[in-house]
């Protein structure tokens, strides 16, 4: 799993938040005017190399648009960081009891309709 500087992440966010499936340097440049046009196509580069976006060529320019979503890469974060610890059990137990109870019922739901033996019963 590759980590994010601080910038490659807004410059995410944009592609993840804009509503065009892919967007030009200078698309992305326009939400950060405070960087050179150059930074933003060295960070979109980078991002490219990392497996985060796709660049697509389009006449002489290339368009970027996000490899996976927003929640994808947040889901690869969570496993990182349980396979960073000796103790998967006690990291999850944590992560259970600090979650919402809204988010607690949707793991259970998720985790049920997952359930192998639940999956057999429905075919009866």
């Amino acid at each position: 799993m590759v980590r994010l500087g601080e910038l490659e992440q807004q410059v995410m966010g944009v592609l993840w938040q804009d509503d065009k499936p892919e967007m030009t340097v200078r698309d992305v440049a326009g939400h950060f005017p405070d960087h050179a046009y150059t930074t933003v196509m060295t960070v979109l580069d980078r991002l490219e190399r990392k497996g985060m976006v796709r660049r697509i060529r389009v006449g002489r320019a290339y368009r970027y648009a996000p490899s996976g979503t927003r929640e994808e890469y947040a889901a690869a974060l969570m496993h990182e960081a349980l396979s960073s610890t000796t103790d998967r059990s006690a990291a999850l137990v944590h992560f259970a009891e600090s979650v919402s109870p809204e988010e607690a019922a949707l793991l259970r739901d998720v985790l049920s309709a997952s359930d192998p033996n639940r999956k057999r019963d429905r075919t009866r």
